[in-house]
């Protein structure tokens, strides 16, 4: 077995101090972060009796990141790692404090978790750029598939806890507990992680350094390839996971039915991660990235098919395990990326998925309109398979000494 193709294992992974310290807090963070979405959401939709407002209000997180990943992504290779990563986590939980304990318009309210938004891909960004520093080899794809994997648990969680708090204490209270999340997840950042150098970037202004940076990524073609193999299918996905109560709805499923096809995609998101990162060896996982991307796809658009509840529960989780075509993806990318700029490349990979996972669902939510969930659902389906037309070209990695 060669060196490149040589596996790590999850003990490796997490015998790293510091990457245990960034998979604490990121945990926490997005449980966090998922309670908050869904307590500001009922807290908007309770004050107005606004539906558009209530979706908006989900929205606000997610949108206003193009602004900052675009505009101020450099930063994330100038500014020291740690309070980077603090002050991004305080910011969320300031934010949640502050719409629960003051009377705010909602105009206000939105305001608010957009101008943090605004900022999600600088501290995402960073991480990013530090578990690329601190863990190598196989290591960094094992470390990125745990991190995948404490995502999507860190989401079911969240959803269950905003739904418990909520029916129990009522929305502003909840907004509190998220509070609370944000604030653990950066006193774990504070306390376990050392104050780190930053990275010396490009000189002069931050934004004209940002936008010259993503011309410099965007502009290469084999970056550019990478980082639409992992922004165009989560993209379809997320349009498809945003049907699935109306799909449920109307086929006639119970009507409890709905948290189970939620938790289908993240289930199988995370049993495809766990078992293709360490079941197997790097080169077959960049191999498989087509394959998988396939699975992903064809899985969602057989669901056009009417399959009973259960069959369309195993079909979800299917496709969510095929979500582990991302994890052959990250090395090439991390390869071809100079290291002068791997900072503002995970921030505008961060920036590239929660924009556009904020725009599918708008997008495959009219096709329902004019069609059916069931009609939209495999579409998005038919778009990620799609996606494999873009392939999957390697860069040669850059000599120690070119970086």
């Amino acid at each position: 077995m060669t060196a490149v193709d040589q596996r790590a294992t999850y003990r490796e992974v997490f015998a790293e101090p510091r990457f245990r310290v960034l998979f604490l807090a990121r945990s926490a963070a997005i449980t966090a972060e998922s309670l908050r979405i869904f307590a500001l959401s009922v807290f908007v939709f309770d004050r107005t009796g606004s539906a558009l407002l209530s979706a908006l209000a989900f929205a606000a997180g997610f949108l206003p990141q193009l602004v900052g990943g675009l505009l101020l992504g450099a930063l994330t290779d100038r500014i020291r790692p740690r309070p980077l990563i603090v002050g991004g986590y305080l910011a969320g939980g300031a934010a949640a404090l502050l719409i629960a304990l003051v009377e705010l318009p909602v105009a206000a309210q939105l305001t608010i978790i957009a101008a943090v938004a605004c900022g999600t891909p600088i501290f995402m960004g960073a991480a990013g750029r530090l578990v690329a520093e601190v863990l190598t080899g196989d290591a960094y794809v094992l470390g990125r598939s745990a991190l995948n994997a404490a995502s999507s648990g860190a989401q079911l969680l969240g959803l269950a806890v905003g739904g418990v708090a909520v029916d129990a204490l009522g929305a502003q209270q909840a907004l509190l507990i998220a509070a609370l999340g944000h604030a653990l997840a950066a006193l774990i950042v504070r306390l376990g992680l050392p104050d780190l150098d930053g990275v010396p970037g490009e000189p002069g202004s931050a934004v004209r350094a940002s936008l010259n940076g993503v011309g410099a990524l965007l502009g290469d073609p084999v970056i550019r390839r990478l980082l639409l193999l992992q922004w165009l299918p989560s993209a379809c996905i997320a349009g498809a996971e945003a049907l699935l109560v109306a799909y449920g709805d109307n086929r006639g499923f119970p009507s409890g039915a709905a948290g189970a096809l939620m938790a289908a995609l993240p289930l199988g998101m995370l049993l495809g991660d766990l078992i293709v990162g360490r079941c197997v060896r790097p080169a077959t996982r960049e191999r498989l990235v087509r394959p998988l991307m396939l699975l992903a796809g064809g899985a969602l658009a057989l669901l056009v098919t009417g399959l009973p509840m259960s069959g369309t529960l195993a079909i979800l989780v299917i496709s969510g395990s095929g979500y582990a075509y991302q994890l052959g993806l990250q090395r090439p990318l991390l390869d071809a990326t100079p290291e002068a700029r791997r900072g503002q490349m995970f921030a505008l990979l961060s920036t590239g998925l929660m924009t556009l996972q904020g725009l599918s669902p708008v997008a495959v939510g009219a096709l329902a309109q004019l069609t059916t969930p069931a009609t939209a659902i495999a579409a998005a389906g038919a778009a990620t398979m799609l996606c494999t037309l873009l392939g999957t070209r390697r860069k040669p990695a850059r000599p120690d000494h070119e970086r």
